[in-house]
């Protein structure tokens, strides 16, 4: 597949601008994974990854504390689901929202409002399901004398498909694609081998990318920048094709 997926980058690190924002998103995500699987990381392999997340944004280790506390308490805080909308923007241009909310009604209105303020419509469950692809995501810190052909190699039990090195804001990164379906055992391998996981997430590769005009562009992103505004929501996916650098 190439770099191609580079170009949620300039997306991915915008949407990491508003700090504040972005401990919502993940406190959501740990009350969640805390309820499905218990408070304590080292048996919670969704939770270890979402710790490491966390740390890789900056979160400090006291708010992760407090919502794993908060979740795990008798109150159990907000209940939190993980609910995906489909539609399409201006032009065409398909886009996943996937939230975490504790009110649909409310997040379901919101997300129709952005669509239709905006020139798109919501869709249905799965509508869009055709037009991407569900991945997953690791960045590990590279470890020195690491042989990326080696390491590569090594994953092709795991049908990786995309392995290559990175700048991150700590030094050097290894980043690689997977199956979705692979997370888990992509996890597991990389914590036995020792690797310092930075970040485990799963990503939607557009299987075909729609070309726009630059005017055309900004329209989507006045869309696509409400949907991020929005504290239920934790990622916005769409196949408008990136301009050329």
């Amino acid at each position: 597949m190439g770099r191609a997926f580079e170009y949620r980058k300039a997306a991915k690190l915008k949407r990491w601008g508003n700090m504040a924002r972005t401990f919502t998103k993940i406190g959501k995500q740990i009350s969640i994974a805390v309820k499905a699987g218990g408070p304590d990381p080292e048996n919670n392999p969704a939770l270890r990854t979402l710790v490491a997340n966390a740390k890789a944004t900056n979160m400090p280790k006291e708010n992760v504390e407090r919502a794993i506390k908060k979740a795990s308490s008798k109150e159990g805080g907000a209940d939190y689901k993980e609910i995906v909308y489909e539609g399409y923007g201006p032009f065409g241009i398909a886009i996943v929202v996937e939230t975490a909310t504790d009110n649909n009604t409310r997040t379901v209105a919101n997300v129709r409002s952005y669509f239709n303020k905006h020139g798109g419509s919501l869709g249905t469950s799965g509508s869009l399901d055709f037009l991407f692809t569900r991945k997953c995501l690791f960045k590990i810190a590279k470890p020195e004398g690491l042989d990326l052909e080696e390491l590569e190699l090594e994953l092709i039990d795991f049908e990786v498909d995309e392995v290559f090195e990175d700048e991150g804001e700590n030094g050097t990164e290894i980043v690689m694609y997977g199956p979705f379906e692979s997370f888990g055992k992509i996890q597991h391998y990389l914590e036995e081998k020792g690797f310092e996981i930075r970040i485990g997430e799963f990503e939607r590769i557009p299987t075909d990318t729609k070309e726009v005009t630059e005017e055309q562009r900004a329209t989507i992103e006045k869309l696509i920048d409400k949907f991020e505004e929005d504290d239920d929501v934790t990622n916005v996916f769409h196949n408008m094709k990136e301009p050329e650098e």
